[in-house]
């Protein structure tokens, strides 16, 4: 019997290890569906899964017409908290007692409810772009920075005293120990912030927006439409996943040895 090509081997494991997940969720699903179409329930109040699947169906060209700016400032706005995050890493790892005056500072920026910033920020600079990518970078930047600055303290010291010895420099040490050291760390806290970037799109357009699944949504809701509410919310979500599968592609790609690690494991 010949084995399977070896392509093929990672796309069954995908498929074992998401197994019961689907189970789960179809379960789920079916109960939804069972209870929403026997239970006489008002599809206004609490719509099937497939009226909602066929209204999307419908709705597919206003669904996907919303859906790209919410893509737009998704990325954008992670990108530039990716950015932010890694500069103020580099600083504080760099210059120490940045730590003790920049920390505090950031800790609090996360207890901000965006309930009361969103709209602020929206009356600030617009309806624009601008709002979107603030409050984006405002929710993920955070996580990956407290990840990047753990794992520049989990370097290995002997290879740093063993690059010192050698008369590397400061940044030298950074660049060949401190950053690779920090990356699994870092694709770990990219991971938790990507689950963050949709719904931080998705606020902004809630405070003011002229299109996106945030301000789909809230029209939807106005015209007592949850069908059209949770077919958007389905969108939102098969989005996030997406942009969660990249970053494992990513981190695949870019820390094989780590893959190459755990495949040794018992």
């Amino acid at each position: 019997m010949s084995k399977p090509p070896r392509f093929a081997r990672p796309f069954s494991r995908l498929l074992a290890n998401a197994a019961p997940a689907l189970i789960a969720v179809e379960a789920l699903v079916l109960a939804w569906e069972g209870y929403a179409g026997l239970s006489g329930i008002s599809p206004t109040t609490l719509p099937t899964p497939s009226r909602v699947v066929s209204q999307a169906i419908e709705h597919r060209g206003a669904l996907l017409e919303n859906t790209i700016p919410t893509l737009g400032a998704t990325v954008f706005g992670f990108a530039f908290s990716l950015v932010v995050a890694f500069t103020f890493s580099v600083l504080i790892d760099f210059f120490t007692p940045l730590r003790r005056a920049l920390m505090p500072v950031f800790v609090v920026s996360q207890t901000l409810p965006l309930v009361a910033i969103a709209p602020l920020i929206v009356l600030w600079f617009g309806f624009g772009l601008a709002p979107k990518i603030m409050l984006v970078a405002l929710v993920t930047f955070f996580p990956m920075l407290v990840a990047l600055l753990q794992g520049y303290a989990a370097t290995d010291r002997d290879i740093e005293a063993l690059l010192a010895s050698m008369g590397a420099s400061r940044a030298t040490l950074f660049r060949l120990a401190r950053l690779p050291s920090a990356l699994p760390y870092f694709f770990a806290g990219l991971r938790i912030s990507i689950t963050y970037a949709v719904v931080g799109a998705i606020f902004a357009e809630y405070a003011g927006a002229a299109k996106g699944l945030g301000i789909y949504m809230l029209n939807a809701k106005n015209n007592f439409r949850p069908d059209l509410v949770l077919a958007a919310v389905s969108v939102s979500a098969v989005l996030t996943l997406a942009l969660f599968g990249a970053a494992m592609v990513i981190e695949r790609l870019a820390t094989p040895w780590s893959q190459r690690d755990k495949g040794r494991r018992p």
